[in-house]
């Protein structure tokens, strides 16, 4: 028996993380009885008197937000983190580490009304959403070392407001994730000369094997690596090292094509896509002052949804104790999603009889 990999398990390496992931293709063919997760609520109003993000309600601290009619971006109400706080005292045990550890959180709304999401926002729109991006990566990366910028999308994925919204937490640390692919995108130049995902991504566009979408500046792709059944990566063609480099035309088709792969996402269950996602860049801070030609901004998607809207994949068991595991592979992921119409599927349904 000769292998394919759409048939035999096999193990994938991840060269941005430095790690391995199992997949398991056979194991698409097994029965479902597992959790069932209940369709989220869609009948939300457009303006809500009780919700603290909406233009002009009054926040749990007491503050009024202003009747913004674009971006809106404000300092969290509960931060995790704090720009003061006493310093942790040194320990030179191996076993009981400490440092210290501060910051900013932000909240950013993406548009008033709370009835609407990225895909169903004009590209206009969502580009005002991008440059917001760019300031705040400007604005916060003059003081802190990591500007994470992250939108937690759906109930199942941990948010607790409907309201069109991301997160920004910016750290005087260097958090784990992108310390590991400041590690291997360093690496990888060192010993190749070129940053590893501009090399990356001229390869899969050779290949065309797990490419869903492009333009004239970005591809959007799953990952050969990818561990979440629908994880994807969007990355520009071109180097870009941090947000805030994007040209005018690479920010026009940022927006561009976000709008069409979140349609995309949305068809593929007829359901409001949830996920987790974020931007990796150069670091910032006193990482200004290094060469940091090895990196390459990208933005990870991570959606839990496995067979439909209801079923969802869990990263437990094996996946807390051994390796990362995935059962539909990262191909036909990326045939499913390329498959899908471009109009999204509420402007497809026919409208409701008068």
């Amino acid at each position: 028996m000769s292998f394919d990999p759409q048939d035999h398990q096999h193990l994938r390496y991840n060269p941005l993380r430095d790690d391995w992931v199992l997949v398991c293709p056979h194991r698409m063919k097994r029965p479902w009885a597992g959790h069932v997760e209940k369709p989220e609520e869609e009948d939300i109003p457009r303006h809500d008197l009780k919700n603290p993000l909406c233009p002009g309600n009054t926040r749990p601290n007491g503050k009024v937000n202003p009747d913004y009619e674009s971006t809106y971006l404000f300092t969290n109400d509960f931060p995790a983190l704090l720009e003061e706080g006493p310093v942790p005292d040194e320990s030179d045990d191996p076993l009981f580490r400490c440092s210290e550890a501060k910051g900013t959180c932000q909240v950013m709304c993406f548009h008033p009304w709370s009835d609407i999401t990225l895909p169903r926002m004009s590209v206009s729109d969502i580009r005002e959403v991008v440059d917001k991006w760019a300031e705040i990566n400007v604005d916060l990366g003059k003081k802190y070392s990591w500007v994470q910028i992250f939108e937690n999308r759906g109930a199942i994925m941990g948010c607790s407001n409907p309201h069109p919204h991301c997160q920004v937490w910016a750290s005087s640390f260097l958090p784990n994730e992108p310390s590991v692919k400041h590690r291997t995108q360093r690496d990888y130049f060192s010993k190749y000369k070129s940053p590893m995902l501009i090399d990356y991504v001229n390869k899969e566009l050779q290949k065309k094997e797990r490419v869903i979408l492009e333009n004239e500046h970005w591809v959007w792709l799953v990952p050969y690596w990818a561990v979440w059944p629908y994880e994807t990566m969007l990355l520009p063609k071109s180097h870009v090292l941090r947000l805030e480099d994007l040209t005018e035309s690479q920010r026009n088709d940022l927006a561009d094509i976000m709008k069409r792969l979140l349609i995309k996402y949305d068809n593929l269950f007829e359901v409001s896509f949830p996920y987790s996602m974020g931007w990796h860049g150069a670091p910032t801070g006193s990482y200004h002052h290094e060469d940091c030609s090895h990196w390459q901004l990208h933005a990870v998607y991570y959606p839990p949804l496995l067979r439909s809207a209801t079923v969802r994949k869990f990263m437990v068991g094996y996946e807390m104790l051994a390796t990362s595991q995935r059962d539909l592979t990262p191909e036909m992921a990326a045939i499913k999603l390329k498959e899908l119409p471009d109009m999204h599927y509420k402007d497809r349904k026919d409208p409701p009889s008068q």
